[in-house]
């Protein structure tokens, strides 16, 4: 469940305020006068980028336009 802090007690205890949110990834709304303002949020972990690559082509058909490029320039 989120917690409610008052942006004044935030920054008396900033710190541990930030310490609590990353070990029980749990968010912390900050209130100024009862009216909310912002959030502070746990960081989510990086989505792993392997597998994520798909090639439409082999290497060959890839460096052939190259190829042919630098045949021209020759």
């Amino acid at each position: 469940m989120e917690k409610a802090l008052a942006v004044s007690e935030l920054k008396a205890r900033l710190l541990a305020v930030v310490e609590e949110v990353a070990t029980t990834k749990t968010s912390v709304l900050v209130t100024k006068r009862g009216a909310p303002v912002a959030r502070l949020v746990p960081v989510e972990p990086p989505v792993p980028l392997e597998g994520s690559i798909t090639f439409l082509v082999d290497d060959e058909t890839l460096l052939e336009p190259l190829d042919q490029w630098e045949a021209e320039q020759a």
